[in-house]
């Protein structure tokens, strides 16, 4: 039987190479500034955010504009609550979000709500009415300057690690571009090969860049 996943995947590939290619030129028109990242000690202050729909069914994912729409919000509603944002990809059914702050209160609740609204108004689209849609939020503190990297790696190669897209850069709802942009591909890879993901379940082979 085709997984919920599987079906995502399959929505992405059938696309068209124009229908790609608008979904990367969206990328392009809304990219964020990218902060450079502390290169010492990002401290107590770096957290990496996630979070899955429910049953990991792909619920962000049930259309393109959808994934373009929350990308949006997640983005404009986490900045001004952050210090940074460093880098983040967003997938059918989850996200990953790596950010420096002051604290996770007003974070947290900033995520609370985009949960609430984004349910409320997914299960309308959806004739879903009572639908769980998100489950098991997570903040997991940057332990210093190798796990910071890694969290960067780990995310920055999430789309290629699902099986969405075989290069960082293809993958039109991911900071990896702009990364790309800001170091070069030869800082990429010189990051990749040196901040290993460790247990996260990665063959580390050259980055898929």
């Amino acid at each position: 039987m085709t997984s919920f996943l599987d079906d995502a995947r399959y929505r992405w590939r059938r696309m068209t190479a124009e229908e790609r290619e608008a979904e990367l030129a969206w990328r392009r028109d809304h990219a964020l500034p990218w902060h450079s990242p502390a290169h010492c000690d990002v401290g107590e202050g770096a957290y990496h955010l996630s979070a899955a729909c429910f049953e990991h069914r792909p619920i962000i994912g049930a259309a393109p504009a959808r994934m373009r729409e929350f990308t949006d919000a997640l983005l404009a509603q986490i900045c001004p609550a952050v210090g940074a944002v460093d880098a983040w990809c967003v997938l059918p059914n989850h996200y990953h979000i790596l950010v420096r702050t002051g604290g996770l209160a007003s974070v947290s609740r900033v995520v609370g709500r985009l949960h609430g609204r984004t349910s409320h108004r997914w299960n309308g689209e959806d004739g879903c009415r009572g639908r769980k849609v998100w489950f098991n939020y997570l903040d997991r503190v940057i332990g210093g300057e190798a796990h910071y990297w890694e969290t960067l790696n780990y995310i920055h190669n999430n789309a290629v690690h699902h099986g969405y897209v075989e290069q960082w850069q293809d993958w039109p709802y991911s900071s990896a571009d702009a990364f790309l942009e800001r170091v070069g591909r030869e800082e990429a890879v010189r990051i990749w090969r040196t901040f290993r993901v460790g247990d996260c379940g990665h063959e580390w082979d050259d980055p898929a860049i």
